[in-house]
């Protein structure tokens, strides 16, 4: 179940106040000599990252909300995979470690390499160079990562769009992100316009559906997507056809708006 994103805050920042108790601050964590205590920090600091990546896909969210600023849990997050690191499945001596069995879940920390946030702090310094010959550099990095990223090749268009209509009528370098958010929102609300209205699907359940579809990441059931439709569930011939197609707009939707936006 989805629950609301203030509920997420309070379980965090409880979460934080666990992690406290067991590693004060990051160094601690370099003192933790048994199996058993550096188990604890792993679980503990876990939940935590299963709880940021949660939060991370609200609109709403800011480490502002939280009691760890985002620096200092980048620098757990260092410990930790320093413990994994640490871990040597070849090593005889090492074979009968409790933390041998410990799950990491690396996917709750992996980022993509480039995404939209590192094009807007290019975008940033573009603004920012007076000369002409550094423009035309940064220009030409923006557009080769464009051009050949794969996590921006669903946006790619849309961040164009914003290059050549918007950001030459902003003047401080510092507004380019709250101007960008202000862009992408109203064009993300412009595709969930289009996405409804021409498979005729319930406004309210298609965003239900999304944002179960990102919490869960488990991919929506055939089921569930003909359930959004308003005329009702088709054919049995044509259910396959009709639930894919609507899947595959509902995943590229998520592709361009949700993912690697802020790093997720």
């Amino acid at each position: 179940m989805v629950e609301p994103y203030e509920a997420y805050v309070e379980k965090f920042n409880e979460a934080t106040q666990k992690l406290l108790e067991i590693v004060p601050q990051v160094v601690s964590v370099d003192g933790l000599y048994s199996e058993e205590d550096q188990l604890q920090f792993i679980l503990a600091f876990r939940a935590m990252m299963r709880l940021h990546k949660k939060m991370s896909h609200y609109t709403e969210f800011t480490w502002d909300d939280l009691q760890m600023e985002e620096q200092l849990f980048a620098d757990y997050t260092s410990k930790y995979l320093d413990l994994k690191e640490k871990l040597d499945p070849t090593d005889p001596s090492k074979k009968a470690s409790i933390l041998n069995d410990i799950d990491f879940e690396l996917e709750l920390i992996r980022r993509d390499t480039i995404n939209v946030t590192y094009i807007l702090q290019l975008l940033i310094k573009f603004k920012s160079k007076h000369s002409a010959k550094d423009k035309e550099s940064i220009e030409k990095d923006i557009f080769n990562l464009l051009n050949t990223e794969v996590s921006l090749r669903s946006k790619r268009e849309l961040i164009e769009k914003f290059i050549q209509e918007s950001l030459p009528h902003i003047e401080d370098t510092d507004a380019i992100p709250e101007e960008f958010e202000k862009f992408w929102n109203v064009e993300q609300e412009k595709a969930l316009q289009e996405l409804v209205k021409t498979e005729n699907l319930s406004e309210e359940k298609t965003e239900r559906l999304i944002e179960n579809y990102l919490f869960t990441e488990r991919e929506p059931l055939r089921k569930e997507i003909l359930d959004l439709r308003k005329e009702g569930r088709p054919s049995v011939l044509k259910s396959k056809e009709i639930g894919d197609r609507i899947l595959n707009k509902i995943i590229g939707f998520v592709d361009t708006f949700v993912n690697g936006i802020s790093g997720n």
